[in-house]
């Protein structure tokens, strides 16, 4: 008898989940980045809330060509992802984005985690093209534990 063939995803990691940052290793360690890419469309990213978060907004068309990474995961491992960022509690959803690669040669569909405008206060920064900030706050640090 032959197993199903595992399910794949693709995900846009942009913030704290780029290798290097505070929830690469919880969420994506040892899956390799298939590439350096960019959001097709321009969004509004920007780092916000009381734990200076990444937080981009499902907002088409405002801010820039976000930059990040590309990885494939399986269904475990986007469960995993979900659950870093607090997919199902308000204001955090995953959506379907196109991404390509930085001179534009090759395009994706893949997911990526948007925040709602409620949970962007105070605001930290102006639109960002790429995150580099290092004042995120981790689960462990927060005092309480989210």
């Amino acid at each position: 008898m032959r197993l199903p063939a595992a399910r794949l995803h693709r995900v846009f990691a942009f913030g704290t989940m780029k290798a290097g940052f505070a929830l690469h290793e919880l969420g994506l360690a040892g899956i390799p980045r298939l590439a350096f890419v960019r959001t097709v469309r321009r969004f509004p990213m920007f780092v916000a809330g009381p734990w200076f978060a990444p937080m981009m907004l499902d907002e088409p068309g405002m801010g820039h060509h976000v930059r990040g990474e590309l990885y494939e995961v399986d269904d475990g491992r986007l469960a995993t992802i979900d659950g870093l960022e607090s997919v199902g509690k308000p204001g955090n959803f995953r959506v379907v984005l196109g991404v390509e690669t930085l001179d534009g040669a090759r395009s994706w569909q893949a997911f990526a985690y948007m925040k709602g405008k409620q949970l962007a206060t105070p605001l930290h920064t102006g639109y960002l093209e790429t995150y580099e900030d290092r004042r995120f706050v981790p689960f462990d640090r927060r005092g309480y534990g989210g």
